[in-house]
């Protein structure tokens, strides 16, 4: 087990490698990085969007039934569901749910190339095919992410100000002035930080079974699983390093 895993970490670290040692010219580069940053990027804004609305509206109802009470302040269920959302939920859980919709459509995407030989042309014309195909689809996961993380914070306020407005138990004003409530900008920037260091394993992991799937298309299905399995694993363990320190 543990000479596989070695194995493993041997060949991603070549393949990054020749990811990021001779990219295409510069014209094919940058088309294929806008292609990957609508594809990656743009068509993940709406899941986030939707996701983090009710996550915050969750949030705010569950801290006040669970968290507050009579003796404490009432922002104290805003000021309780912004920290949770800054250092935790829009960076580590939203790369966690990317990770099974992203990073299963790479896997997939590239095990496919790899399966009908697509990859193989590649590099018997002397394309340079982990670069060509890799090195947009990291780039654009790492440009693409702190603007979905910033749609995230946005999204699970406006959950907490709708379910607060429509529930009725929290003034908009008490959840206003939580919000504000001695607010640490490095919270908002350590959650940025963290999101690019998950958004580079999502789309480098995940690349990286796609790349080696050998076999048909049952491999290739195998491959997106484990894409996902060892993406949230490492999401989380990264996650619990980065935290130490950065907030240490």
């Amino acid at each position: 087990m543990l000479c596989k895993l070695l194995q493993s970490l041997g060949n991603y670290l070549l393949l990054m490698r020749r990811v990021f040692s001779r990219p295409q010219r510069a014209r094919i580069f940058w088309q294929q990085y806008v292609h990957e940053f609508y594809s990656l990027g743009y068509n993940s804004l709406f899941i986030v969007i939707l996701m983090s609305f009710f996550i915050g509206a969750l949030l705010c109802v569950q801290i006040k039934i669970n968290i507050w009470a009579p003796w404490m302040p009432r922002f104290t269920i805003g000021y309780a569901m912004r920290e949770v959302i800054l250092l935790e939920f829009a960076s580590s859980i939203i790369c966690i749910i990317l990770a099974g919709k992203v990073g299963s459509n790479i896997a997939s995407e590239i095990g496919t190339m790899r399966v009908t030989q697509q990859i193989d042309a590649l590099d018997v014309m002397g394309v340079n095919s982990a670069s060509y195909i890799l090195l947009p689809k990291i780039l654009a996961m790492v440009s693409a992410i702190p603007l979905l993380v910033t749609f995230s914070i946005a999204s699970g306020f406006v959950g907490a100000y709708v379910v607060c407005g429509a529930g009725g138990f929290l003034s908009l004003t008490d959840l206003t002035y939580g919000l504000q409530h001695d607010y640490v900008p490095w919270h908002l920037w350590s959650g940025y930080v963290k999101s690019l260091v998950f958004a580079f394993i999502i789309a480098s992991v995940s690349g990286y079974f796609g790349y080696t799937v050998q076999g048909g298309s049952i491999e290739v299905g195998k491959a997106g699983t484990n894409s996902v399995v060892v993406s949230s694993v490492l999401i989380l363990f990264t996650d619990l390093l980065l935290t130490n320190l950065l907030m240490g």
